[in-house]
């Protein structure tokens, strides 16, 4: 298929790119432009800057997840008739679907969560009020309880998945299966709705016939 791309659209990805596997502050303007496939001086005629490349990138993977997380909140998002089997699977096939292995977007979003920005900040604000949300949802519909303290249960969740999506490639290599293919979504629900409703309690050891015969 053609690439109907922009000039500044096709330096802004592949600089997304080189920031998710090296981080921002080692990969210089040449770099960028050799992936590009354009001149350094032309990287600098769209943006001036290095700084004002990576803010641009920066406003760009907010604008993705701002559209991945209006699936969940929008009008069309689907109900909660069975709550944590529904949340996992619409959270895990909205990234499935739009995140495919080998995006660069994990990469970044890691990077830029715990990067001491506004970016970072405010996207994980905006992460924290979907978490928020969807907990309110599904109380609301009966399907789950907010607990004693939502504020830290709504965190708790988003914590949960947010580990998931980021550590996808180490769960994989781990795991033998992709935990955000269908495969994986069927192998890791059930362990994660039994710890969410039973905990890590063990299970009671099996009673003993008399005379101490098991």
């Amino acid at each position: 298929m053609p690439d109907d791309r922009t000039t500044r659209a096709v330096i802004r990805d592949e600089a997304l790119r080189l920031f998710a596997e090296h981080g921002p502050d080692v990969v210089t303007i040449r770099q960028i432009a050799t992936a590009a496939g354009v001149s350094p001086g032309l990287v600098v005629h769209h943006f001036r800057s290095k700084d004002n490349l990576r803010q641009e990138v920066d406003q760009y993977v907010l604008a993705v997840f701002e559209g991945l997380l209006s699936e969940l909140t929008g009008d069309g998002a689907e109900t909660f008739e069975e709550p944590a089997a529904a949340r996992t699977a619409t959270l895990g096939e909205i990234f499935l679907r739009h995140l495919p292995v080998g995006s660069p977007l994990p990469g970044y979003l890691r990077r830029l969560l715990l990067s001491n920005t506004d970016a970072g900040r405010g996207l994980f604000r905006r992460l924290y009020a979907v978490s928020s949300q969807t907990l309110d949802a599904l109380a609301e519909a009966g399907a789950a309880s907010r607990g004693k303290d939502p504020a830290v249960r709504a965190a708790l969740l988003l914590v949960n998945d947010l580990s998931v999506f980021l550590l996808r490639d180490q769960l994989t290599a781990v795991l033998g299966v992709d935990p955000l293919s269908a495969a994986g979504l069927a192998r890791l629900g059930p362990e994660l709705l039994t710890i969410y409703a039973a905990g890590l309690n063990a299970d009671p050891p099996a009673p003993q016939a008399e005379g101490g015969q098991a």
